[in-house]
């Protein structure tokens, strides 16, 4: 699956978060001791945290940044703790992880200026996790509807605009799956089975790079069920939509070789229409 960007948008936005270190703590003497979760001021605790993040430890960042969060809960610092928690367990792949951190977030503080951030993280977390097709596409739904989600809560913001074009991809792994068991059961010969799929491709996918290959193969299966008719009204759609692409003169080819009869059926049809 083609992917987008991610981590540049959410590395900017958590800059103006909380990137930066406290004020008045330099925190120049590293000693081992400092990765034990024992009691400490929050700018020592929070910069610490911030110091690992940069070193790229990931998953002892945020731990550390929970340990802010435990410590100080009352200070303003634990809430940004908390996004920079969630932003570190996506760094170190713990998704689930960044999933609840960024979840209790935004149910201890609903109605922050940051919360399209945290819903952004979550799309994320769920996107980051997609699975190639021939897998369950659980995952690849619950990151379309956090994407969604995202979207319909704050329409306006650069985080739902980078949602939109992901939603696009989401959708075309989607169809690519319904693809993939359509052409399954055609090697069986499941040919009402195979419909079925190619058919959702088309009524529900309709804007994905699948549907015209969709279409071709929804006219073989018509063809080996004995359905001409049918066939012949899939590869026209085709033809009209799509009148370029391999996928068409496939189809026509087909049509033309096992029912020929369509088309000339089609063609008497088409002649004698009255002019209007």
């Amino acid at each position: 699956m083609q992917r987008l960007a991610t981590r540049p948008l959410l590395l900017a936005a958590l800059a103006a978060v909380a990137l930066a270190p406290l004020a008045g703590c330099a925190n120049g003497n590293k000693k081992k001791a400092d990765t034990r979760f024992i009691a400490r001021d929050v700018d020592t605790l929070y910069n610490l945290a911030r110091d690992r993040l940069d070193r790229k430890q990931y998953k002892l960042a945020a731990q550390l940044f929970d340990e802010v969060e435990r410590q100080h809960p009352y200070s303003v610092w634990a809430r940004r703790a908390e996004l920079m928690s969630a932003y570190s367990y996506y760094l170190a792949r713990d998704y689930t992880t960044s999933i609840s951190s960024a979840q209790r977030f935004l149910s201890i503080h609903p109605g922050n200026r940051d919360a399209p951030y945290a819903y952004y993280l979550i799309a994320i977390d769920y996107y980051e996790q997609i699975n190639d097709v021939t897998r369950d596409q659980k995952i690849t739904q619950q990151a379309l509807n956090a994407l969604g989600e995202l979207i319909r809560r704050y329409p306006d913001t650069k985080y739902a605009a980078d949602a939109r074009l992901k939603v696009d991809l989401v959708n075309d792994h989607l169809s690519g799956k319904e693809m993939e068991i359509g052409r399954f059961y055609q090697r069986r010969s499941q040919w009402l089975a195979s419909i079925y799929r190619f058919r959702i491709v088309i009524d529900k996918y309709q804007t994905t790079t699948h549907v015209p290959e969709a279409l071709e193969r929804l006219t073989e299966s018509y063809l080996a069920l004995g359905i001409p008719a049918e066939a012949k009204n899939a590869a026209a759609v085709l033809g009209a939509n799509y009148p370029g692409s391999k996928w068409y003169e496939r189809a026509y080819n087909l049509v033309e070789k096992k029912a020929p009869e369509a088309l000339e059926h089609n063609a008497r049809h088409e002649k004698g229409k009255s002019p209007k």
